[in-house]
């Protein structure tokens, strides 16, 4: 069975919208984007080489894999960028699209089942990043294994958030935790059941 990885970039207040650039998604009249810039230090990407230094497919949503498709293919081989044009890219889409950026396969019909059933094969690791519809998608139906969330020192107040309302509630237990020079967090959190509530009444 698969472990299945998502990673993602947050703001303190949950955004995950638009990380990279001011053209990434600017969705809902969001004018931020490219907020993690000035936080991608040294340890940060040090802490993403490791992410990356193993064997992984990609499972992206097609705004992600758009986005990653028009640069990666391109760029210079090192650490990040061959290992990413290596991976099977996993793409779900409502669509069919030209998949240009290979290997790379449409997982069509119910993304949810689809996902199981890929979850259910043989293959390294399935990494997440980016693709926010797609990563609702895996909240709501527990497919996520382990949550790799690299938190900045920034509030941005709208925009897009991983863990907004209608999340379904859950616990989570931290298995590995750092911080930056910079403020940056970066832990890693895996599924611990549900809510456990009391009083101090």
């Amino acid at each position: 069975m698969r472990d299945l990885l998502v990673t993602t970039f947050l703001s303190l207040d949950g955004v995950m919208q638009a990380p990279g650039g001011p053209d990434e998604d600017p969705s809902g009249g969001f004018e931020l984007g490219g907020w993690s810039f000035h936080y991608f230090d040294d340890e940060v990407g040090e802490e993403m080489g490791q992410l990356m230094s193993g064997s992984f497919d990609l499972l992206l949503g097609r705004r992600t894999y758009d986005i990653f498709a028009a640069f990666w293919p391109s760029a210079p081989e090192d650490e990040t960028s061959t290992p990413l044009n290596k991976a099977t890219k996993f793409v779900t889409s409502r669509g069919r699209p030209d998949l240009t950026w290979g290997p790379s396969v449409l997982l069509t019909g119910d993304v949810a089942e689809a996902i199981t059933a890929l979850k259910q094969t043989d293959g390294p690791q399935l990494q997440v990043h980016g693709s926010g519809d797609l990563v609702q998608t895996l909240l709501a139906a527990g497919l996520v294994d382990r949550w790799h969330l690299v938190v900045h020192p920034v509030l941005l107040g709208s925009g897009r958030r991983l863990f907004a309302d209608g999340t379904v509630p859950a616990s989570l237990r931290q298995v590995e935790s750092r911080v930056t020079k910079g403020g940056t967090i970066m832990a890693t959190y895996v599924p611990a059941g549900g809510v456990v509530v009391g009083s101090f009444g």
